[in-house]
């Protein structure tokens, strides 16, 4: 009974979070939300009171993907200059691949800045560009105190404010519908401007500029893949490959259209009617501090 549940929640972020993408966090419905997921709409106000609340999750999700991925750059040893460069990369691949993260951002944009309420109540809406820029932002200074960057005192801040409008222009450019494979090249022509600007001459040739080989491989999406289990881009699979790669189609263009998610082997139609009581499990955003980005801290909104 509890799988079942936690699998009708799963299906529930990942339809919220196309719908939120496609439509928009003020028209998405929940009625639309529910017949995306397979489910009942009684189904999903078992597992999430509001709309708002909805939007919680999805952000919380698209947190934890941004932060499981610079985490596991980090334990694999990846040096931090070139740990930003994948994870640059990884935003440029995650933005086609899982709703979770577009829909982060467009629900940052619409719900404007969070606020706080009365005292010790948390942020309504997660601030998903707080987040990304927090992780740029960390990665560039490890970077710096790691000896990588030539840049110090002012010209350090030149260069973060750079590195940092670079990184947020990636967003910006996928979401203008720009096909994967032309993104990705864009990332990598971005870098081989960027990196001489950061590191001695004789120093660039050490990074690679190119996606990692197995971002497309190892990433899958899907709702019955919206676990708490560890989101992968791989370095460690991929140091050393130094060769450009498209994991992705290379025509894709932006996330296809709101569609019934897969659901899950050995799901049935039986999980839309009832959950039996089970609780769900909700998504971890992992600790930020740690891993360079923004703790989602939320809150149900009563907008």
């Amino acid at each position: 009974m509890q799988e079942r549940s936690e699998r009708t929640r799963r299906r529930l972020v990942y339809a919220g979070a196309e719908m939120f993408h496609r439509n928009g966090y003020a028209n998405a419905t929940l009625g639309e939300i529910a017949s995306a997921a397979g489910v009942t709409k009684g189904a999903l106000y078992f597992h999430f009171a509001s709309k708002d609340e909805l939007a919680e999750a999805v952000q919380q999700r698209g947190c934890a993907l941004l932060h499981d991925s610079v985490r596991a750059l980090r334990e694999a040893g990846t040096p931090p200059l070139q740990a930003l460069i994948d994870t640059t990369h990884w935003l440029a691949w995650t933005l086609h691949a899982d709703p979770a993260v577009a829909a982060s951002f467009r629900i940052t944009k619409e719900c404007g800045p969070p606020t706080r309420g009365p005292a010790g109540t948390r942020p309504a809406v997660v601030d998903f560009h707080a987040a990304w820029i927090s992780a740029v932002s960390t990665l560039l200074r490890l970077a710096r105190d790691a000896g990588e960057l030539r840049a110090q005192g002012r010209a350090w801040d030149s260069a973060q404010a750079l590195v940092v409008a670079a990184a947020c222009g990636i967003e910006v450019m996928s979401g203008t519908g720009m096909p994967y494979g032309e993104l990705q090249r864009k990332v990598t022509a971005l870098w081989a401007l960027l990196l001489p600007a950061l590191v001695a001459e004789d120093r660039a040739r050490e990074y690679r500029t190119q996606a990692a080989a197995v971002m497309g491989s190892e990433h899958t999406t899907g709702p019955e893949h919206l676990t708490g289990t560890r989101h992968t881009t791989g370095p460690e699979r991929t140091a050393g490959t130094g060769h450009p790669a498209d994991p992705g189609p290379a025509g894709r263009t932006a996330p296809p259209p709101s569609r019934e998610p897969a659901r899950p082997p050995g799901s049935s139609n039986s999980d839309s009617d009832s959950d039996g009581g089970g609780s769900a499990v909700r998504d971890g955003t992992g600790d930020a501090g740690r891993d360079g980005a923004r703790d989602a801290e939320t809150v149900r909104s009563s907008r």
